[in-house]
């Protein structure tokens, strides 16, 4: 009879023992398979909010305080710098990240690369009602927020046209087709916009172009978003360098901004992995225990295959293959039992974040339960080839 019909036919008459050992290992790999997913997921909400933010830098006028004081006693606080960018810096800015796009990705490309949306920001009223009127680059702006949809109307096509938010066009009962007076300019609203969220609902968008006539603002703009079309885009690298480079402005990288919640999600994951590790030790332990026990159990069939001519290394490899049988269906139930997990208490530990199946944790997952089981296995190995044949026949 081979080893390996041994080790079967052994295993289907220690159903329970091995099920108790199977246990132990699902239990760990579901832990961890459960944690991994959970964390993944977080950080794909993460990075989807920073997809859906639009830009991945935004360049704002470099403004600072400078505290008065006399002697001892303070006078306030000065603003130092223009509140405003000159329009003519534009072309500079669009070398600048278009260079460092393709300085980073070594390519030779014609054209460009990133996509600047300038903007400007004017307090006013509309209606008798204090609101915020943007100027934006159309174009432009659109291919910054993807997210925008339009929820009445049409987009901004022409000069005279505007695009207002959900909120801001209830709280002013404006309609598509209304015609408004903006500081003297006729303007009509061509669009409403679906609720985002964001500050976008309680805001008026109209061209750029316009605002700056209408308020005798033209070649000066607020901010610019910068948006670089792929992930290996080195956006700090374009913030230092617009830094650098061009005074009167401050490029901050949005990622910059993220790295607060970033670090306190890394300090999660590193939580949950440790409980992960806590775990699985148990796991193995008990795996330990259920060997232990299985082999007092066996030790006249150790005995019999020690007096038949069973080399102490065929013993181990039985159990080794027992050790295999128990890893892969603990790898496969903790797949499943992990995936499961991970739909239950992930919404709970990251609010509103969506938990998708990895299939890529399938292998980890076996390979990590056949781990725990044959690690756990050794020692009780080890101590099944130290039965005598005379210990085995006392035993019957």
């Amino acid at each position: 009879m081979k080893l390996y019909q041994v080790v079967a036919k052994d295993i289907i008459r220690r159903k329970r023992r091995v099920l108790y050992a199977t246990l132990g290992v699902v239990i760990g790999t579901m832990t961890v398979v459960g944690i991994l997913t959970i964390a993944l997921a977080g950080q794909e909400r993460i990075y989807g909010q920073l997809e859906k933010y639009g830009a991945n830098l935004t360049v704002i006028p470099a403004i600072s305080n400078i505290d008065m004081e006399l002697g001892n006693l303070s006078l306030g606080a000065v603003t130092v710098g223009e509140n405003y960018i000159p329009e003519d810096k534009l072309p500079e800015i669009r070398q600048i990240a278009d260079g460092k796009i393709k300085e980073a990705l070594h390519i030779q490309t014609e054209g460009d690369i990133a996509t600047l949306a300038p903007k400007l920001y004017m307090n006013t009223e509309l209606n008798g009602t204090s609101v915020t009127v943007v100027g934006v680059d159309p174009p432009e702006e659109r291919k910054i927020k993807t997210w925008w949809r339009i929820q009445e109307g049409e987009y901004l096509e022409h000069t005279d046209q505007a695009l207002v938010g959900a909120v801001a066009a209830q709280l002013l009962k404006l309609n598509v087709e209304d015609r408004v007076t903006l500081n003297g300019s006729d303007i009509t609203i061509t669009g409403i916009l679906e609720e985002t969220g964001s500050n976008d609902d309680y805001q008026v968008f109209i061209p750029i172009e316009t605002l700056q006539q209408a308020f005798a603002k033209e070649g000066i703009i607020s901010s610019i978003d910068i948006r670089a079309l792929c992930n290996a885009c080195p956006v700090e690298v374009i913030a230092d360098a617009i830094n650098q480079n061009i005074p009167g402005v401050r490029a901050v990288a949005v990622k910059q901004v993220v790295a607060t919640e970033m670090g306190m999600m890394e300090k999660t994951n590193n939580f949950m992995l440790a409980l992960a590790g806590v775990t699985l030790i148990v796991g193995g332990f008990g795996v330990v225990n259920t060997m232990m026990t299985s082999i007092h159990e066996r030790i006249k069939d150790f005995g019999i295959m020690r007096a038949v001519g069973a080399s102490r290394k065929q013993i181990i490899k039985a159990l080794i293959y027992e050790a295999i049988i128990i890893g892969i269906a603990g790898g496969i139930l903790g797949y499943g039992a992990g995936t499961l997990l991970a739909y239950a208490i992930g919404p709970l530990i990251f609010e509103g974040t969506t938990i998708n199946y990895v299939p890529q944790y399938f292998p980890l997952s076996l390979v990590l339960a056949m781990s725990i089981a044959i690690v756990a296995t050794l020692y009780p190995a080890f101590r099944a080839t130290k039965i005598r044949v005379a210990d085995s026949f006392r035993s019957l």
